[in-house]
């Protein structure tokens, strides 16, 4: 039966793509464009086109309330690149089967693609029952004895209960209110449902952007989020890739069971090579299309460009950010493979709780203070500017509050006077400032700073890596190497030259190639190439957002108000020497596989934390009453471990 095109995507299940389509009726010429590679076409009758995926092409936002002083506003669009940051609001229109949540919502392996909703009823399992209001993750689909099953888990008494539920099955699923934060394209990728619009809150807006910020003044408020979508695809017999609006006035008819796909030719994305099996690797493909990056060798990727893609696998690279107050930060990702050297620079503590997550065993952390603190205790010492001191450890304290004794948790350091020293009580909550001295000259490989200290660290390039044509990092001013950050990789070289290799990360580098042949052994590389890669601040707080949710660290003590704030700047108190201080010990050596293990840990845990503090929320709220409903499944419990991490 034929469609008109915008019918036709409009009940498109994504999971079936790719599917082949025959134009029914109509000539396209004018209107809309059809974009191939720039240049216009036209669909005619009995022409088959290859729909490969559906995409966002652009967002028109719609304020949706009123402003007090100003005109209604009229919709308008919203920029990808937009540098907003937005709060979701909670679909208040129920699915009615989990065919149907599966159809519109995008559900993948990242934390972005778990989604989570609440039931009506009851529902009740083989050896479990769902409460009504009980928050349920989706975690991915599956097939299991030829059904599709949904594959779910709540969590209780920190416990990870797993189950299975069909797309057959039905109810009233509600969205579960969502407390974290996205940047427009984390919502655009992950969290606006297929034919639905999606409304959200402006929570953060960066003054940074060079554009004309579209928002009223000191809006941060409500709007509805409407995508426009565009269709890709590839013809028959050619190479290129064709983009459509569905609105396209032409009809369609889906012919995918009864035509030969071989006829078209098959396309793939960096994200497609990477959801391949490690033994269809190594592969020739042609590069189709590719937006280029700075840190990328042209030479290589560049269309029509013949190349071989030896195989993906996870690697390590050090997130860092300049140290700079004036001027927009860069952020830069460091492969662990960088030769270039680098001297520790002082690192700035705003509390005493900060020195206490800083202190190290492997030597004494010494810091300067940088404004005065009065205690409201006269058990607790006072700090002036200038006051040198030596963290020792933290402990607990009785001090007298108001004729009642109270038990305060305090950080015992040696103030080191001009010929001698004293023991000093900071209390955690304790709003100071403090710089570290700095008595290491030793110069560092980043592989041995992550290794032998705890992040994050300040550093300095002091010899460039001479095996790179062009160092970015030896003219920063300084750098705060954050965390280590894991990611996905593909190694390729040009087809002509094999032994040399290039990394290139498969979430930032847009790529479609034609795939030409499978290789039957791998060759081996000699020489593999690791660049420094330069990222956006959208990327940068993304990476930091994910890494951060899988560790928690506990919380800041609350801040009381200090007397007498007086500052001294960075530059006069590092170079500032009136004490002879004892060097620092030396450091022994750890093994950084360790560590790396130990973030890895946080990144396999399968429920966010967060979503405990809610299902409890939830548990306490539901109602007791409630008709129960029936599903038959496989459930299995698993537990759930928090692991706490600190950097």
């Amino acid at each position: 039966m034929a469609l008109s095109l915008e019918e036709y995507v409009h009940s498109l299940d994504l999971r079936t793509l790719p599917r082949v389509l025959e134009i029914q009726s109509g000539i396209y010429c004018e209107g809309p464009i059809c974009e191939m590679c720039g240049n216009e076409c036209c669909l005619s009758t009995g022409e088959v086109i290859k729909i490969t995926g559906l995409k966002i092409k652009k967002i028109i936002a719609e304020i949706c309330e009123h402003i007090e002083g100003c005109e209604s506003p009229q919709p308008f669009e919203l920029p990808m690149n937009f540098p907003g940051l937005f709060k979701i609001v909670a679909d208040k229109t129920p699915y009615l089967t989990m065919e149907e949540i599966t159809r519109t919502i995008h559900i993948g392996p990242s934390r972005l693609g778990h989604p989570c909703f609440y039931h009506q009823k009851d529902i009740k399992l083989e050896n479990l029952i769902i409460n009504q209001g009980e928050q349920i993750m989706l975690s991915s689909v599956k097939e299991i004895n030829g059904e599709t099953m949904v594959n779910c888990g709540v969590v209780r008494n920190h416990q990870n209960h797993s189950f299975t539920l069909p797309l057959s099955q039905e109810g009233e699923f509600y969205e579960c209110e969502d407390e974290h934060i996205y940047t427009l394209k984390e919502i655009v990728e992950w969290k606006i449902p297929k034919n639905r619009t999606r409304t959200v809150k402006l929570t953060d807006f960066s003054n940074k952007w060079d554009l004309t910020n579209p928002f009223p003044k000191g809006f941060y408020g409500a709007l509805i989020l409407k995508p426009v979508y565009e269709i890709q695809g590839v013809m028959k017999f050619q190479k290129d890739i064709v983009r459509i609006l569905p609105s396209l006035d032409v009809e369609v008819k889906d012919i995918t069971d009864s035509y030969d796909a071989n006829w078209f030719l098959q396309l793939l994305s960096t994200q497609d090579l990477s959801e391949k099996t490690s033994k269809e690797f190594p592969l020739v493909a042609e590069i189709i299309e590719v937006l280029q990056g700075n840190h990328l060798p042209r030479s290589i990727l560049q269309p029509g460009k013949t190349i071989m893609i030896h195989k993906k696998y996870q690697a390590s690279r050090i997130l860092a950010s300049e140290i700079r107050s004036n001027f927009p930060k860069r952020r830069f990702l460091i492969p662990t493979s960088y030769k270039g050297k680098f001297k520790r620079r002082p690192r700035e503590f705003p509390t005493a709780y900060d020195l206490e997550i800083a202190k190290s065993k492997k030597e004494p952390l010494h810091v300067v203070a940088t404004k005065a603190f009065h205690p409201t205790h006269e058990e607790l010492s006072s700090v002036s500017v200038g006051d040198q001191f030596l963290v020792h450890h933290l402990k607990t304290t009785e001090v007298l509050s108001e004729g009642i004794h109270k038990v305060v948790n305090v950080l015992i350091c040696k103030k080191i006077l001009k010929k001698s020293s004293e023991a000093a009580l900071l209390p955690l909550n304790m709003e100071g400032g403090f710089v570290e001295v700095i008595h290491d000259k030793k110069q560092y490989y980043i592989s041995e700073l992550c290794a032998q200290f705890h992040l994050p660290f300040n550093v300095k390039v002091s010899v460039r890596d001479l095996s790179i044509e062009e160092d970015i990092l030896a003219a920063t001013p300084g750098l705060r190497l954050e965390e280590v950050i894991t990611d996905s990789y593909l190694l390729i070289s040009d087809f002509a030259n094999p032994r040399e290799c290039w990394e290139i990360p498969v979430s930032r580098l847009n790529m479609t190639v034609q795939l030409v042949s499978n290789l039957s052994q791998e060759i081996k590389s000699s020489l593999v190439r690791t660049l420094i890669e330069e990222i956006t601040e959208e990327q940068y707080y993304m990476m930091r957002r994910y890494e951060s949710s899988l560790l928690h660290p506990p919380p800041r003590p609350p801040k009381h108000p200090s007397v007498g704030e007086t500052k001294l700047t960075l530059l006069n108190l590092a170079e500032e020497k009136t004490v002879d201080l004892p060097k620092s010990p030396k450091i022994p050596h750890v093994d950084l596989s360790k560590k790396l293990q130990s973030n890895q840990a946080g990144l396999d845990s399968k429920v966010p934390v967060g979503c405990q503090n809610d299902l409890v929320d939830l548990e306490k709220k539901r109602s007791k009453s409630g008709t129960t409903a029936v599903a038959g499944t496989n459930v299995t419990t698993e537990i759930f471990k928090n692991k706490k991490h600190q950097k």
